[in-house]
């Protein structure tokens, strides 16, 4: 996947601060429509890995484009923040924003950078920031390096002339997707920029011409917002289909036909239809918690947020609860467990299902079989293969040996290999063919006709 920069476009030279799916994802696309692009982040280990062509986290595309702009000269990587911010024409800070205990975002990361920026730039700069942050932040970050930046006289810049700087913080959410970032980016819906000068503004539009994506540009805070009113939108569907999905249960109809009937209203939309054990990832759960905290702070009751966070909440055990019914213990019991990152597409963990559910079936002395095409290196950090706690787990290399002689099967992941097992292949394997389909891959006629015990969600 690639984008070719005219040669008319202004090539900027550009530093990324981070190098998560936010920020490095940003660099190599900047990179590939033809700008300058440095990529700062203080792991050594991981820039190295990183220059030899490796990409850290598991993303379609990614590291072939990594591969082609680093041999080109357009991309590099480094853990000296001052030789890349010193000439830089832009900086866009792509760090975390972790969910704090009381749902507010950390803005630590960002503090830091920020200050490393006030001290170290030697000409004028937009600082721009990608990360999701709560509304207003953006004025902060701005005061904040106006506050680290040296008096005049006390710094000189490279040529020997001492002078003022200056610096602008402009806004530029991300709206990318784990498993789909590069099609995101460089093929994206639009582009918003928050920015409060004509001067930010002009440089942002400039930027980000090579893409040819609509550019929608509104003030900074607006800009925040959008990125939060966007997320928490799309988890409100989740939610709500989630909630109609256990009704449906309770009143005997189907959550897919009702879902695909509504899908021809072009005022619903076909998107986040699809009912399951909720959300997850590193956006809809921190960023609901956020947007909600923000309301409280400022004294108003964010309701609907707050119902699809609970909702969620509750939906992830949704399963397991209904297999504790059905089973009288899950101790010395055979569990397969199908799926452990929170999505197809990513070896990412974060908010996952299954880390809601391997803790329980572990405290009950299941003995679990896990699998899943990349996440297990990640899951086994949390969870070592072998006993933990009253349970064990066993991480293995294919699906039929998770099936095999399994007492009970959990689905949490629609990864595509586990989406085309056939249901005979769960009746054939296991010892007692009872499958709890978080993600409602298969057919309840075609489960039954095999022979298979199977429970998914609204169905």
């Amino acid at each position: 996947m690639s984008i070719e920069c005219e040669s008319e476009n202004t090539s900027f030279k550009i530093a990324v601060a981070g190098t998560g799916y936010v920020g490095l994802v940003a660099g190599v696309c900047f990179a590939e429509v033809g700008h300058q692009v440095t990529c700062v982040d203080i792991d050594k280990d991981k820039v190295q890995l990183m220059k030899s062509g490796v990409s850290p986290i598991y993303e379609a595309d990614l590291e072939e484009l990594m591969q082609k702009n680093y041999a080109a000269g357009r991309l590099e990587y480094t853990t000296d923040y001052k030789s890349a911010y010193r000439e830089a024409d832009a900086i866009f800070i792509g760090v975390g924003t972790p969910e704090q205990p009381d749902g507010s975002a950390n803005l630590s990361y960002i503090a830091t950078v920020a200050r490393q920026i006030a001290e170290t730039i030697e000409k004028d700069c937009l600082v721009v920031v990608k990360s999701t942050v709560p509304v207003g932040t953006n004025d902060k970050v701005q005061q904040f390096i106006h506050d680290f930046l040296p008096r005049e006289g006390e710094k000189t810049t490279s040529n020997g002339a001492g002078r003022s700087i200056r610096v602008e913080v402009a806004s530029n959410p991300e709206f990318l997707a784990q498993g789909t970032a590069v099609r995101d980016t460089l093929q994206a819906a639009r582009i918003i920029i928050g920015t409060d000068s004509k001067w930010a503004e002009d440089i942002l539009m400039k930027i980000y011409e090579p893409f040819n994506i609509p550019i929608v540009s509104v003030q900074r805070r607006s800009a925040e917002m959008i990125k939060y009113a966007s997320n928490d939108f799309l988890a409100l569907k989740i939610s709500y289909m989630n909630d109609i999905a256990n009704l449906c249960e309770l009143v005997g109809a189907d959550i897919e036909d009702v879902a695909r009937g509504m899908s021809f209203d072009e005022r619903i939309g076909s998107k986040f239809l699809n009912a399951g054990i909720g959300y997850g990832g590193s956006c809809f759960p921190k960023d609901t918690k956020a947007l909600e905290y923000l309301a409280r702070q400022h004294g108003y009751e964010l309701k609907t947020v707050k119902a699809a966070i609970d909702v969620n909440t509750d939906q992830k055990t949704i399963l397991y609860k209904k297999a504790s019914k059905r089973l009288i213990t899950f101790n010395g019991l055979k569990v397969a467990v199908l799926g452990l990152t929170f999505k197809p597409g990513t070896d990412d963990l974060r908010e996952a299902a299954s880390l809601e559910n391997v803790p329980l079936l572990l405290d009950q002395g299941a003995e679990i079989y896990a699998y899943d095409p990349v996440g297990k290196s990640n899951f086994s950090k949390k969870y070592p293969e072998g006993r933990n706690g009253k349970g064990s787990i066993k991480y293995v290399e294919n699906i039929q040996e998770a099936l095999d002689g399994a007492n009970v099967c959990f689905v949490y992941t629609e990864w595509g290999e586990i989406r085309e097992i056939k249901p005979e292949v769960y009746k054939e394997l296991m010892r007692t063919p009872l499958v709890y389909d978080g993600r409602n891959l298969y057919g309840i006629q075609e489960m039954e006709e095999a022979g298979v015990e199977y429970y998914s969600i609204g169905r």
